[in-house]
C-alpha cells in the first residue's frame, strides 16, 4: 500500500481532511469536533514532510519551480487544517482547545524547525537564490524568492549543528512563552466581576448600558447589575460612571491585570519572553531583537523608528499638556478637589466635550445601528470599489453570531467570502481584528479566492434595545473592515504574498485609510439613520463630529507613542534583563505621560500586541501608517471622496498587491511621491513645523 492510500485511509471520517463540499468550499464548521484537531495535524505534518523529501530528493538542478515554487505550495493540508483552529483560538476557545494548543505549540515549532533547518533544502533554495540576476523573474517571482531565502537565513539555516539546536530549543520556547501570555490575560480578563445591587452606584452611566450590565447579571445568576473588563463595560464606566471610587476600581482591576501574582500572573513571561528574543537575534548576529526584524520593514532600522516617534512626540506634546489642563479646569470648575488621574480622565474628558461641542456618543449612538452600519461600510466598498455583499446562509459558521457572505465584484463574478462575528463572548480575546480562513492564491490559472473574518467586540443588543454603536465603534468597524479589503480584493499568483502578507509597517494603510470616511457628510448620509424614527442624522449633529475630531487628539497620540515606545524598549535590551518589569514600563513611557503616573498599575502584563501578537519590535507600525493613510487620503480629499478612479489607483497599486513588491514602491506608484508627516499633523491641527 503507497504512502498516499495509507494518507487517504486516515482522512476518512476526519471532515478536516476531507474536501470541502461547502459553498466555496468554505470551512464545515457544523461538522468539524475537538477531536478532530490532533490526529488532523498529525496526518498534515506527515504529507508535509513527504513533499519536502521529494523536494529535497529531486535529482534534477535545483530550479526556481521545482524548489521555490514547490516549497511554496508545500503544506497545503496543514495550513488547511491550522487555519480553523487558530482562528477560534482566538475567537470562540475553550479549555480543551487551550489544551490542544498547548500539547501543539511545540510540536509545529519543531516541525517547523526541521524543515528551516534543513540543510540539503536550504542549499537548493540557496542555489536558485545565488543565480537570481540570470533569471529573468517577474517582480513577484523575485519576492518570493528573495522571501524563501530570507525565510531560511533569518530562522537559522546559516548556523552550525550546534547552533541550529540552540535555534530550535529558543524558538520552542518562545512559541509556548507567547501562547501562554494570551491565554493567561484572557483568563485573567474572564475570572473578574464585579456584582452591584445598589443603582445609585451606577449613576451616570447611560440605560441602554445599564441595561447591558442588568443582562449580564442575568445570564449569570445574580440580582441587579454585572461589571467586567471586557471593554464594552471598561469604556463606558470610565467615560459615564459619576462615583469616582467605582472608577477607580475598575480601573485598578483593569489595570493590574496578570501582574499580582496568581496562575495567571505574566510579569515572569514577559522577563522570558524579552531574553529569549534577545537570544535568538543574538545567535542569528544581531544586537537586539528589534535589529533583527526591522530589516524587513519599511522603517529598515530602529534608528528611524525612534526618528518617527520622537518627531511625534515633540509635535504633539505641547497640545496634548494643554489638553490635560483644560480638562483639569474643567473638573476644577465642577467640584473636584484633587488632580484628575488616569480613572478620571475618561469622565470629565467627556463632560468637556458634551459642554464645549454639544456632542456624546449617547446622541450619536441611535444613528449607528449596527446592522444599518453594515450597510453604510459594506455600500462604502460598493461606491469605491464596486463590490456588493450577499449574506450566504447556507456557508456554515463556528457560532450563531457569525455572518457570511458571498462577495461578488462590480461584474457579479464570486470574489471572496466574509464572516462577521461582532459581539463579546468569554471564548473571545479583547480587541478586534482580521484574518483568513483561506487565503488567494493562483491554482494554475485558476484564481482561488479568499475567505476572510472580522472579529470585533462591540456593545451588544439588549432585551429592548438593538445593538447601538459608539462612534468609536464605527471607526473600528471600518478599520478592520480595511484590513478585509486588503485580503479580498487581493490578486496575486502565490499565497504567502497576497492579502495582507505585507511589511508590518504597511499593513495598517489599508486599515487606517478607511477610518477617514468615519466623519464625512456623503457617508453617514447613506446609512445613519435614526433606529426609532428612521430619521437621518442632522447635518448639525455631523459637524459637531467633525468640529470634536480632533479633541484631546494629542493625549490619544501620545498614549499610542507610549506603547511604541514600550515595544522598542523591550526589544531594543542588548543584555538580558533581570529587573523590574513594571520599572522598565514606567522608564520607557516617561516622556509621554501626562496624566500622574499609577506606580502600582502597568499595562505590560496585557500587552498582547508585541507578547503574544505580531508586533514584536512593530507596534510603532500604528503611527508609521497613519502618516501613510493621511498622506494617501489628501488624494482623495483632492480629488472627492468616493472618486472612482482614485479608488482604483489605490485598489490596483496598493489592494491587489499583496507583498509582491516593495511597499514604498507600491505607496510611490499610487501616490507619486513618498509621504511626510505633513498630512498627519493638518488632520490633526498639529501646526507643521517649518524647514529652517
Amino acid at each position: 500500500m503507497t504512502a498516499l492510500s495509507v494518507a487517504g485511509l486516515v482522512s476518512a471520517g476526519n471532515p478536516l481532511l476531507e474536501t470541502y463540499k461547502t459553498p466555496h468550499q468554505t470551512i464545515p464548521f457544523d461538522k468539524i469536533k475537538t477531536e478532530h484537531y490532533m490526529p488532523a495535524f498529525e496526518e498534515a505534518m506527515k504529507r508535509h514532510n513527504m513533499e519536502i523529501e521529494a523536494i529535497v530528493n529531486n535529482s534534477k538542478p535545483a530550479t526556481f519551480e521545482n524548489t521555490i515554487v514547490a516549497l511554496e505550495k508545500s503544506g497545503s493540508l496543514l495550513n488547511k487544517v491550522a487555519s480553523p483552529f487558530y482562528n477560534l483560538l482566538g475567537s470562540e476557545t475553550n479549555d480543551d482547545l487551550q489544551a490542544i494548543a498547548q500539547e501543539l505549540s511545540p510540536i509545529l515549532t519543531e516541525h517547523s524547525n526541521a524543515i528551516r533547518l534543513n540543510e540539503k533544502l536550504f542549499a537548493r533554495v540557496k542555489a536558485v537564490y545565488e543565480t537570481k540576476d540570470k533569471l529573468k523573474l517577474t517582480p513577484e517571482q523575485e519576492m518570493l524568492l528573495k522571501n524563501t531565502y530570507d525565510g531560511f537565513a533569518d530562522n537559522g539555516a546559516n548556523l552550525s549543528e550546534s547552533d541550529k539546536a540552540v535555534y530550535s530549543e529558543l524558538s520552542k520556547e518562545l512559541s509556548l512563552l507567547s501562547l501562554n501570555f494570551g491565554q493567561n490575560a484572557l483568563k485573567e480578563t474572564n475570572k473578574w466581576n464585579l456584582p452591584i445591587t445598589n443603582k445609585d452606584l451606577l449613576s451616570g452611566l447611560p440605560a441602554d448600558v445599564l441595561d447591558m450590565l442588568a443582562l449580564n447579571a442575568k445570564k449569570a445568576g445574580k440580582e441587579g447589575w454585572l461589571l467586567d473588563l471586557k471593554a464594552t463595560t471598561y469604556v463606558p464606566v470610565m467615560k459615564y460612571a459619576d462615583n469616582r471610587d467605582l472608577r477607580r476600581e475598575l480601573y485598578m482591576a483593569y489595570s493590574t491585570r496578570n501582574m499580582l501574582g496568581g496562575e495567571y500572573d505574566n510579569l515572569e513571561i514577559i522577563r522570558q519572553i524579552g531574553n529569549t528574543r534577545l537570544k535568538i537575534a543574538n545567535l542569528l548576529g544581531h544586537k537586539s531583537y528589534a535589529d533583527y526584524v526591522l530589516v524587513h520593514r519599511m522603517a529598515e532600522n530602529k534608528e528611524n523608528v525612534n526618528d518617527l516617534l520622537h518627531k511625534l512626540l515633540v509635535a504633539y506634546k505641547p497640545t496634548a499638556e494643554k489638553e490635560y489642563a483644560e480638562v483639569q479646569a474643567y473638573a476644577d470648575k465642577n467640584g473636584a478637589y484633587f488632580k484628575v488621574q488616569s480613572w478620571d480622565w475618561s469622565y470629565y474628558s467627556e463632560k468637556l466635550k458634551a459642554e464645549r461641542f454639544d456632542l456624546t456618543d449617547e446622541m450619536l449612538k441611535p444613528y449607528f445601528e449596527l446592522e444599518n452600519v453594515k450597510k453604510g461600510v459594506f455600500g462604502l466598498a460598493t461606491r469605491l470599489y464596486g463590490i456588493t455583499f450577499v449574506k450566504n446562509a447556507d456557508i456554515p459558521v463556528y457560532h450563531p453570531e457569525v455572518d457570511a457572505y458571498d462577495v461578488m465584484d462590480e461584474k457579479g463574478k464570486f470574489l471572496a467570502v466574509l464572516y462577521t462575528d461582532f459581539h463579546p463572548r468569554d471564548g473571545k480575546r479583547a480587541g478586534a481584528w482580521m484574518n483568513e480562513f483561506k487565503p488567494q492564491f493562483m491554482d494554475g490559472k485558476t484564481d482561488s479566492r479568499p475567505h476572510i473574518t472580522v472579529v470585533m467586540n462591540f456593545t451588544r443588543p439588549t432585551e429592548t434595545k438593538p445593538a447601538l454603536l459608539t462612534y468609536d465603534e464605527l471607526t473600528t468597524f471600518l478599520h478592520e473592515f480595511g484590513h478585509s479589503l486588503h485580503g479580498m480584493l487581493t490578486k496575486c499568483k502565490y499565497e504567502s504574498l497576497s492579502g495582507t502578507n505585507v511589511y508590518r509597517d504597511f499593513v495598517e494603510l489599508p486599515s487606517q485609510i478607511m477610518e477617514n470616511w468615519a466623519s464625512e457628510k456623503e457617508f453617514l448620509d447613506g446609512f445613519a439613520v435614526h433606529y426609532k424614527t428612521g430619521e437621518k442624522i442632522p447635518a448639525e449633529l455631523i459637524q459637531k463630529i467633525k468640529d470634536a475630531e480632533n479633541f484631546n487628539n494629542a493625549n490619544f497620540c501620545l498614549r499610542q507613542l507610549s506603547f511604541g515606545f514600550l515595544d522598542m524598549a523591550w526589544h531594543t535590551i542588548e543584555n538580558p534583563y533581570t529587573g523590574d518589569v513594571v520599572k522598565m514600563e514606567k522608564e520607557a513611557m516617561a516622556t509621554t505621560q501626562i496624566l500622574p503616573v499609577v506606580s502600582d498599575a502597568a499595562m505590560s502584563p496585557t500587552f498582547s500586541h508585541i507578547f503574544s501578537g505580531g508586533y514584536a519590535a512593530g507596534y510603532y507600525s500604528y503611527k508609521w501608517a497613519e502618516v501613510l493613510d493621511a498622506d494617501a487620503y489628501s488624494v482623495f480629499v483632492k480629488n472627492g471622496i468616493f472618486d472612482k478612479k482614485t479608488a482604483a489607483s489605490f485598489r490596483r497599486n496598493i489592494l491587489m498587491k499583496g507583498g509582491t513588491e516593495h511597499p514604498m514602491t507600491l505607496y510611490k506608484r499610487f501616490r507619486g511621491q513618498e509621504p511626510t508627516i505633513d498630512a498627519l499633523l493638518l488632520r490633526n491641527g498639529i501646526e507643521v513645523p517649518t524647514a529652517k
